[in-house]
């Protein structure tokens, strides 16, 4: 039911409705105008009402919402003392917060990032925003007024950061102040007019005890990649889109002595190391003349010269992969990285690829010695049909055999099938065979238990 047919009328008027400009055919639009038509003509009134320098000084008090909402409050009564309608308490209350998110936050999605549960906003045009939560995508009632809202809402978030999008730039990576991940693409390329995705990250920095609760890992592979980190294994976690890698990512980075320098590289900046001694770069994209561009291969090798302990590169999609390789070859131990594949074999083959995007006509062999020497650990990620993210291959890069990178799984997941629910039923499952690496971890000083490895029987038979 609309707003309006729950509205009261006021003592003394006439069934003629004027919404402040709407003059002709009231009565016939305003049985069509949904809340979300009212709070744009108010919010419009608003804006019509206020000078420019009051404007200025609300978004000068952005930092106390409280002072803000009173004086956007004050705006608001004045607007609906206007109205030719009565609007009940509990609509001015909604109506006066989602005003304060069009005129300092990011307006319809300000709800969406403020609810926890939700992992993922989508915004597909002006009418369908969706959401995943708890690992399954729905739709919400969230809508915009058309597409110049959307519009509007994507300049508030690119404004900050010098970045730009229009016909000439019509897609762009970019971040909120939180660290969420933002994608804008927009016509011509949309069809479906201006859409944003949103990948959100907590508001509070995940542990490995979360991902043990959340059956991401067991206790034995967390104390193993705790190890292993320590040990200053070069890893690299691989999995498909929304497999949770970056989450993963950040999580084993917390094992990281506080002792030792860091240095990020990323495109848009979501990780978020808990050590002291930690450098965050970013790549920048060219400017509207096409120069200005600094790309993550450049960011690798300048890290090279700012004499870090470890290099974790957020994600490997091109050349940067050949310095990402020579980096781990070449003195900075224990680096971690990510990389989109569907396998930990997978894995190894798009690092291959990636390397041949460097421009530099290097043999096979070579590029697979570099990956075999580099790489140590693969750590392999995927997304259930639940939407729950798991763990699913711990793997060992040995050595290269002929023409051919051996591996070894350590740890597996084994899916037994699914419950009435939907929700996987399995076991993390140690294949008894010990890394070769184990050298690193006695150099290292971390000690780990010899029959750390051991498997059942049973185990042993499931195991393939």
């Amino acid at each position: 039911m609309s707003l309006l047919t729950r509205l009261g009328r006021k003592d003394g008027q006439n069934q003629q409705v004027k919404i402040f400009a709407l003059q002709d055919d009231a009565q016939d639009l305003a049985e069509e105008l949904s809340y979300q038509s009212i709070k744009h003509h108010i919010h419009q009134h608003i804006l019509n009402e206020m000078t420019p320098a009051e404007q200025a000084a609300v978004s000068a008090l952005n930092q106390d919402p409280r002072k803000v909402e009173a004086v956007i409050n004050k705006y608001c009564q004045r607007a609906f003392d206007t109205a030719p309608f009565a609007i009940p308490r509990g609509e001015k209350s909604r109506l006066i917060a989602d005003i304060c998110d069009e005129m300092l936050g990011l307006g319809p999605l300000e709800p969406l990032l403020r609810d926890d549960s939700i992992t993922e906003i989508m915004v597909n045009g002006p009418q369908k925003v969706f959401v995943e939560r708890l690992g399954k995508l729905e739709r919400t009632d969230i809508k915009f007024h058309d597409n110049e809202h959307i519009m509007n809402i994507a300049e508030r978030i690119l404004t900050p950061l010098g970045r730009r999008i229009d016909e000439s730039s019509p897609l762009v990576d970019a971040r909120l102040e939180d660290g969420s991940r933002v994608n804008i693409i927009i016509p011509p390329l949309s069809l479906t007019g201006p859409a944003i995705t949103i990948r959100k990250f907590s508001r509070k920095p995940l542990t490995v005890d979360n991902l043990i609760n959340y059956g991401t890992l067991d206790e034995r592979i967390a104390e193993f990649l705790r190890a292993c980190v320590r040990a200053r294994i070069n890893i690299l976690v691989s999995g498909g889109t929304g497999s949770g890698k970056t989450t993963t990512l950040n999580v084993i980075s917390s094992f990281i002595p506080e002792t030792e320098r860091i240095v990020t590289i990323e495109d848009a900046a979501e990780l978020r190391l808990q050590q002291d001694n930690v450098i965050t770069l970013e790549a920048r994209p060219a400017n509207i003349e096409g120069q200005g561009q600094i790309t993550i291969r450049d960011l690798v090798r300048n890290a090279l010269r700012m004499r870090p302990d470890r290099i974790i590169v957020g994600e490997v999609r091109s050349g940067e992969a050949l310095d990402m390789l020579q980096a781990m070859n070449t003195g900075h131990d224990g680096s971690l990285t990510t990389a989109h594949a569907n396998s930990p074999r997978d894995a190894l083959s798009r690092l291959e690829t990636m390397v041949l995007m460097s421009g530099l006509e290097l043999p096979v062999r070579a590029i697979r010695e570099q990956i075999s020497s580099a790489i140590d650990l693969v750590i392999q990620q995927s997304r259930m049909r639940d939407g729950s993210r798991k763990i699913t291959h711990i793997t060992e890069v040995q050595h290269l055999e002929e023409n051919t990178i051996t591996m070894q799984d350590i740890f597996y997941y084994q899916q037994s099938g699914y419950d009435e629910n939907g929700k996987p039923l399995g076991r993390f499952v140690s294949t008894g065979l010990k890394p070769n690496f184990m050298e690193k971890f006695a150099v290292n000083g971390v000690d780990i238990a010899e029959d750390f490895f051991a498997v059942d029987r049973a185990d042993r038979r499931e195991y393939r």
